[in-house]
């Protein structure tokens, strides 16, 4: 089954523009055209489309992502420099994962501080301003 930019937009959550630039860009190869001449993608296209919203969202650039489409034309020999491109975003992401949890766990403790204050568990103190 074949679907139009509008369908495929919809199914993977992309806008118009930003399918429209990603096929521009190359970042989809062998995009198909109608009898109109208007793009249409299929099943693997669409596959395709999500993997590149992952690459994005491992904080892929455009340009990181041609090399990364280059590579993967390439078939099976340039499994290991693939893999090792994923494992550099992969340790960016760790990185990113454990300043993000850091931080809920400040905040999970602040509101714990605020919530005992609050009920008159504990004396209020800050590092801010003196309390006497």
């Amino acid at each position: 089954m074949m679907y139009s930019m509008k369908e495929v937009s919809k199914q993977t959550g992309l806008s118009y523009e930003t399918l429209k630039y990603y096929c521009n860009e190359g970042l989809i190869p062998n995009v198909k055209r109608d009898s109109n001449n208007y793009r249409v993608f299929d099943d693997r296209d669409i596959a395709w489309i999500e993997n590149l919203t992952c690459l994005k969202q491992c904080g892929m650039g455009i340009s990181e992502m041609k090399v990364y489409i280059d590579l993967c034309l390439e078939g099976i020999s340039s499994i290991t420099e693939r893999k090792k491109i994923l494992e550099k975003k992969k340790e960016i992401l760790i990185t990113k994962l454990n300043a993000i949890s850091k931080s809920i766990d400040y905040i999970d403790t602040k509101q714990k501080f605020y919530d005992d204050v609050l009920a008159g568990k504990i004396k209020y103190k800050s590092n801010l301003i003196k309390i006497e």
